[in-house]
């Protein structure tokens, strides 16, 4: 399903950001990536899906290689690769309804987007995920009208819309508080189980990352440190990651990652 090949990402002249990382998620299940600030967890999420230019390496999703794809061709790979933010990235003056169907734009002519006529077939399929994540009352709603755990579940039914092959989220918990936070990795859980989706999560959360993941990757300065189950998480797992006890978040705490790259790959100062 997804396979990384010796991938490295340098911005500028910089030290590696990524070094040579390699890792295969095979099929279904929640996979959560852990690490400090500056470990590189965002920076590889944003490689796969090419929101960010990998420096070298490969990465192959459902058997195509996204690094070498240019134009249309990779904007078609990216219907396969569904991507929850940290900030949401919802058009406030648009609707919930609006914005979730913005994630069938691969799909729809530009006419079709332009003037929001959708296919009944996906308003349909919006109405049943909506219902299913507890929005079926906010169909109409703005979305700047919306709590932070709402928006985020427009995000979430937003990138199901795409009917991806992976989901990526980056830190979709980081702006909502203990509880809304714990309510979307639930509902994220969830959901990969329902659709026997693959899901990559960026978590700054220790406790979620082992309640809720099948998987649980360490990143240390760019490099693969742990490679386990949740269970194998332990105390030895979580000094090596951290470095001794800076920076764990076991405590709940979800401080900022390494959310000083934007979409462009550009590391702003």
């Amino acid at each position: 399903m997804l396979k990384i090949t010796d991938l490295t990402k340098r911005y500028g002249n910089g030290e590696l950001v990524l070094k040579g990382l390699n890792f295969e998620i095979e099929g279904p299940g929640l996979t959560a990536i852990i690490g400090s600030s500056g470990a590189g967890k965002s920076t590889l999420l944003r490689c796969i899906n090419r929101l960010v230019e990998p420096t070298s390496g490969r990465i192959v999703v459902d058997g195509v290689d996204v690094t070498t794809l240019r134009g249309r061709r990779l904007r078609h790979s990216r219907r396969a690769i569904g991507m929850i933010f940290q900030g949401f990235n919802l058009i406030d003056r648009l609707s919930v309804m609006e914005n979730v169907l913005s994630g069938r734009l691969g799909y729809v002519s530009f006419a079709q987007a332009l003037t929001r006529r959708y296919p009944q077939d996906d308003v349909d399929r919006a109405f049943s995920l909506l219902e299913r994540v507890g929005l079926q009352d906010y169909v109409n709603k703005r979305a700047d009208t919306l709590s932070g755990g709402q928006r985020q579940r427009v995000g979430v039914v937003r990138a199901l819309m795409q009917e991806p092959k992976i989901l990526l989220a980056d830190e979709p918990t980081a702006s909502l508080d203990p509880k809304t936070s714990q309510q979307i990795m639930s509902l994220t859980r969830e959901l990969s189980d329902e659709l026997s989706l693959p899901v990559l999560v960026n978590i700054h959360n220790v406790h979620q990352a082992k309640e809720f993941s099948d998987r649980v990757v360490g990143l240390r300065y760019g490099t693969i440190i742990f490679d386990g189950t949740a269970a194998e998480l332990d105390d030895d797992a979580l000094d090596r990651i951290y470095e001794g006890t800076a920076g764990r978040g076991e405590q709940g705490e979800e401080p900022v990652d390494d959310m000083a790259i934007d979409t462009r790959g550009v590391a702003p100062s």
